[in-house]
């Protein structure tokens, strides 16, 4: 098998493992659009005081809120994706399997993260956003390359989305417990994302500092070319080039960790 088809196997196998946790995935679902419906309704309240807040009427802060709910476990913007496995792998010292397969250490975590992230989109995020826009006035583009250009910016989320928690991950080769650096992270993740509230809001230079961050690839870039608020091919080279800079810091950081694994517990 072809080294290509191994990676597309992975993702393959990472779809499946999470579309057997049903019961979890119902309760997801139901998590999502009941968060969605406080943040909508905090929104419309905030809006009405303040219409036009970050440039968004309404309709669109009503749309930016399912977006993020149906993003929310598919990016793992909180924490969730495959970096607490790869945490607890390197912790026990089974990496040490994983440093033997005949395959990219970096390129097979992230091959498995983007098969739990294409089905969590499908599986827990589509529900949400359907029910906002059937419940909600949303604001939806009518354009199919619209569309298709805000499944391209999903996609680079997610490469965006794991280059950040892959680091946080192999931090543990060093820290031996990486509890702490991946709540941070997450922390992070819902703030600078754009979940709590859109980046657009932040006023002056400390808004313009957030937005540079890799974590606005995550929610505010894909909404934003979804809700007609940039441009794609802009939004797609802000994600690429964060991606390149996330996996070959992610590479440098394992060729370092690769020298020198320290196994605990076994």
């Amino acid at each position: 098998m072809g080294a290509g088809r191994v990676y597309v196997a992975v993702v393959a196998s990472g779809f499946r493992r999470y579309a057997t946790y049903r019961a979890a995935t119902a309760a997801g679902v139901f998590t999502n659009t009941v968060f969605g419906l406080i943040l909508v309704y905090t929104y419309l309240a905030l809006w009405d005081e303040r219409p036009g807040l970050g440039g968004y009427d309404e309709a669109q802060a009503v749309t930016y809120v399912w977006v993020g709910q149906a993003l929310l476990s598919t990016l793992a913007i909180g924490g969730g994706g495959v970096e607490n496995e790869l945490m607890e792998r390197i912790r026990t010292g089974d990496i040490a399997i994983d440093l033997y397969r005949p395959a990219d250490l970096q390129l097979w975590w992230l091959a498995a993260d983007l098969g739990r992230a294409l089905f969590q989109l499908l599986g827990r995020g589509v529900v949400p956003f359907a029910f906002g826009c059937l419940f909600f006035p949303v604001s939806l583009p009518g354009r199919v390359s619209t569309w298709v250009a805000f499944l391209v910016a999903v996609v680079l989320a997610m490469v965006v989305g794991y280059g950040i928690r892959f680091l946080l991950a192999v931090s543990t080769f060093w820290l031996l417990d990486g509890a702490g650096v991946v709540q941070i992270g997450a922390l992070a993740g819902l703030f600078c994302s754009g979940l709590m509230l859109p980046l657009n809001v932040f006023p002056g230079a400390f808004g313009e500092a957030v937005r540079l961050l890799p974590w606005s690839s995550l929610l505010q870039a894909p909404a934003d070319v979804l809700l007609g608020e940039a441009d794609p091919l802009g939004v797609f080279a802000f994600q690429a080039g964060w991606a390149v800079v996330l996996l070959a810091a992610g590479r440098l950081l394992q060729s370092a960790a690769t020298r020198r694994v320290v196994v605990q517990g076994g």
